[in-house]
């Protein structure tokens, strides 16, 4: 596609746009406002793009499992750290866990490159906890505002209903915070080989509060007990000309001959404040914590053992939000999960339906009641039969409706102040750290990466090239020039300013 001309940006009702790249928050690191209304109707109208299949993380595979933690943050007592419930010593928590491709259809092949969402649903005691990440620990954007374009320039050409990676590193190459997942992705990284053998991440910064209300910044990961193996490019090709399910099926098989699958939980912590000594954000979730400065804590284990009894009802009809969360686990301010928080929900409702919490699958398992009546597909009433006077479905009241209950203990202390505006935060440092995972790759890991990105870059205008090259560059000399010269474009190729 030649280069063209921008026409102006508008919302629906024909305002002007002047800022596409950052959503509305109290100073560059605060949390969003809610009359952020080009926001909320951009992702409004995003999550209600198809129907019935998801917009994302169409293709699925699922089992259920349990949950059992040590009771311990590494050699730390956890409820130093949180109270919540699901992390005490000698629980076992039901728990459902979704693994998927993002971008690609639900008949989509498992072997392309993509990558994997990893979501659990933990049934606790206290109500249900849902964990939505993937298996790569970041992610291509840091504002939420960006979501949509970002997924429909890895969609189809709303023309010629093709994916192209001139869409794809044609949004990329604007979106220099990118560097660093791509940088994962097109190495062997981005086709897991199994479900299996895939590791886990939550992505998002989270909190978790103890019982004097005192809170840590906290990111949740996941080890298989398999290892981890990835496939290389020419290996997934060889499996998809005969199996274009493989990762669905060696799931459902091996839980079907009792081979378990197992994964250690791990939690990395720090302290909740801006941490000037970083020379990147903490709640910048295109950021990596490093091991070395805030090493994984093992919190216990998962165990999938049970193959689903219908896709439909269970696999594809699971609902999953980030804002699901219980007593003890708390938002961070990361910009991507309070997005997140608003869509993913949003989205159940539009895709499952308004009571898609009645659903078995989704349903917590302990016991629950709301004063929420009506709407389409609804079967029964929240919390019937727990005692409450049926005649009352609002609160406060004095005739016997749902109450309030006690909070086991104070929430986190939180106090923000700045300017709202439309602001990015101050340290993006997009590079460094797609450098420093350049430099640990193996050399065959460096080849096959560069092999993939010169391959799918060839299809693209020199322009684009030519940024992405010094993207790049700008992470390692010695990975531009290597992309630089696969492309036959020379060492010294530099984007456009």
């Amino acid at each position: 596609m030649a280069d063209r001309p921008s026409p102006g940006l508008t919302t629906r009702q024909g305002h002007p746009v002047y800022d596409n790249q950052n959503t509305r928050s109290i100073g560059p690191r605060g949390p969003l406002v809610l009359e952020d209304y080009h926001f909320l109707e951009k992702i409004s109208h995003f999550d209600r793009e198809r129907i019935p299949e998801r917009v994302v993380h169409a293709r699925g595979a699922a089992a259920h499992g349990t949950f059992v933690p040590s009771g311990k943050l590494g050699d730390e007592p956890m409820e130093n750290y949180s109270r919540a419930r699901v992390f005490r010593a000698g629980t076992e928590t039901p728990i459902f866990l979704r693994f998927s491709t993002v971008i690609h259809g639900g008949h989509s092949p498992e072997t392309l490159r993509d990558p994997r969402g990893f979501a659990i649903k933990f049934y606790t005691e206290d109500g249900n906890w849902d964990l939505v990440g993937n298996n790569l620990k970041v992610f291509f954007i840091r504002d939420p505002l960006k979501f949509p374009d970002m997924v429909h320039a890895f969609k189809p050409d709303p023309l010629t209903n093709r994916q192209s990676m001139e869409r794809f590193f044609d949004f990329v190459s604007m979106s220099p915070e990118a560097t660093h997942m791509v940088t994962h992705l097109f190495s062997p990284w981005g086709i897991p080989a199994t479900y299996r053998e895939m590791q886990g991440s939550g992505v998002n910064t989270y909190k978790l509060v103890n019982a004097q209300g005192v809170a840590v910044l906290c990111k949740f990961h996941f080890q298989p007990r398999l290892g981890v193996r990835n496939l290389t490019q020419s290996e997934a090709e060889a499996i998809q000309a005969k199996d274009f399910n493989h990762a669905t099926g060696d799931l459902y098989d091996a839980i079907a001959r009792g081979e378990f699958p197992e994964w250690d939980m791990f939690i990395q912590v720090m302290e909740d404040h801006e941490h000037p000594d970083l020379d990147w954000d903490p709640l910048d979730v295109t950021k990596l914590w490093p091991e070395d400065q805030f090493p994984l804590r093992h919190v216990g284990h998962i165990q999938l053992n049970r193959n689903p009894s219908d896709y439909h009802n269970e696999v594809e009809q699971v609902a999953f939000g980030t804002g699901v969360l219980v007593d003890g686990i708390d938002f961070s301010e990361d910009k991507l999960l309070q997005g997140r928080t608003f869509a993913y929900s949003d989205t159940q409702r539009y895709r499952v339906g308004p009571n898609y919490l009645q659903l078995p699958i989704n349903a917590p398992r302990c016991p629950f009641a709301t004063n929420q009546r009506g709407g389409q597909m609804s079967y029964r009433v929240d919390g019937e039969g727990a005692g409450a006077n049926p005649h009352v479905n609002y609160e406060p009241s004095q005739l016997g409706g749902l109450s309030e209950q006690p909070r086991p203990g104070p929430g986190p202390r939180t106090h923000w102040a700045g300017e709202v505006g439309r602001q990015r935060i101050p340290r993006t440092n997009d590079f460094a750290q797609a450098g420093e995972r350049w430099r640990t790759f193996s050399d065959a890991e460096r080849e096959e990466l560069v092999a993939n990105l010169v391959g799918a870059l060839s299809t693209c205008a020199a322009s684009i090239q030519e940024r992405m090259i010094h993207h790049f560059t700008q992470a390692d000399p010695e990975y531009g020039a290597r992309v630089a010269r696969g492309l036959g474009r020379g060492a010294g190729a530099q984007a456009a300013e």
